[in-house]
């Protein structure tokens, strides 16, 4: 008896063991950190751009005479290297011209290296195999920040014949891992900032508001306001001042619960729909029918009887219309503040596919029922 009462409460507690786990990683994903919603102030990518040239194609490169830039660029470079091809005339198509893209990441350092996207400018076949000669990259203040330079990795190809050809990717775009040295360092110190600003990435009222009462019982003060929806104004304390680091360390790990607005997103090219947690609808009634109409056409050959000296071989065509009309759809009601749980069941009981379903939702929500944006991608 006392074995049993003892696995009886052994069970007992490892049930309410497992439920409060249950509840807490439930209450744990109903937040989110806020590194997770927020940019910090002055951490963030720059974009750099440059143009180059890249050699060794296998006669996949540019066809220079329909490609002006190419030609002057590889005159341009071939005169700085001491050599006069002016009057020459160039017939290669081992060259393409490309732009050459890289984010300089936040706090980079002088020497460390970053990936760099190269695409090709005019029109050639494909860069695989080319090397990508030194390109400086220029950032939106016409500053030079890095300098790329290496073989150049295609995922795609692209091989033809006399009478087919073949392409799997796209082989005029490639990557040069860890292929551009950053030359120049964006000047930023946060140790000595006396405050900083938060950009919420989904700019919301509410939102802004928690995680300004969230800063503000952390530190016990009032060091957090929210100034717009987008915006939260954060006061470095005291203690923290000289270690900003220190502070939106901590501050990045504090639990929020992100609000949204209820919106529906369609995207009418590929039929998906993404509707949020807090869509709600008013009393509304729907009905749906479609019309299908087929149509099939069954040709049949007419021919003279045997050894007949008179008629043709003609084809007689034959065609099959036949019209249905769905009579059987019911006018469903749904009832004010359904969730979305009961919405999508209500349209689904009608055998609704996704492409009636975005004309059902623009329907409703003209009709003032639909308590939600609706977004068109």
């Amino acid at each position: 008896m006392i074995a049993k009462r003892t696995i009886t409460g052994l069970l007992t507690g490892a049930m309410l063991a497992v439920s409060v786990l249950i509840s807490a990683s439930g209450d744990a994903q109903a937040q989110s950190r806020i590194k997770d919603i927020v940019e910090f102030e002055g951490v963030r990518d720059n974009m750099l751009v440059g143009y180059g040239l890249v050699v060794g194609l296998n006669g996949t490169g540019d066809d220079l005479d329909s490609a002006p830039f190419t030609r002057e660029s590889l005159i341009g470079m071939l005169q700085r290297l001491g050599i006069s091809a002016r009057d020459d005339d160039l017939d290669t198509n081992n060259v393409a011209a490309v732009m050459v893209t890289a984010n300089l990441p936040p706090f980079s350092r002088q020497g460390t290296r970053i990936d760099v996207t190269v695409s090709a400018l005019g029109d050639a076949d494909s860069l695989l195999g080319g090397m990508l000669l030194v390109t400086p990259l220029l950032a939106a203040d016409g500053e030079v920040y890095a300098v790329s330079q290496g073989p150049i990795a295609i995922a795609g190809f692209s091989a033809k014949g006399e009478g087919e050809s073949v392409t799997k990717g796209i082989p005029t775009n490639g990557r040069i891992p860890n292929g551009a040295i950053i030359e120049r360092e964006i000047d930023f110190d946060m140790r000595e900032l006396a405050s900083v600003k938060l950009s919420l990435r989904n700019p919301d009222l509410t939102t802004a508001r928690r995680v300004a009462q969230a800063v503000n019982a952390f530190t016990g003060q009032a060091t957090a306001h929210s100034t717009d929806p987008a915006t939260v104004q954060l006061q470095v304390p005291q203690r923290y001042r000289g270690d900003v680091v220190a502070f939106l360390t901590d501050v990045e790990q504090l639990p929020v619960q992100a609000d949204q607005i209820a919106r529906v997103v369609i995207d009418e090219r590929s039929g998906v729909i993404v509707m949020g947690e807090n869509v709600r609808i008013s009393t509304v009634a729907i009905a749906q029918g479609n019309l299908t109409i087929r149509i099939t056409e069954t040709p049949q050959v007419s021919q003279p009887a045997p050894f007949s000296n008179t008629g043709q071989t003609e084809v007689v065509p034959r065609t099959d219309i036949q019209v249905q009309e769905d009579d059987d759809r019911k006018l469903a009601v749904l009832r004010t503040g359904v969730s979305l749980q009961e919405l999508v069941n209500g349209l689904n009981s009608l055998g609704v596919g996704p492409r009636d379903l975005i004309t059902i939702l623009q329907a409703i929500k003209a009709s003032g029922a639909l308590q939600a944006d609706i977004e068109l991608l």
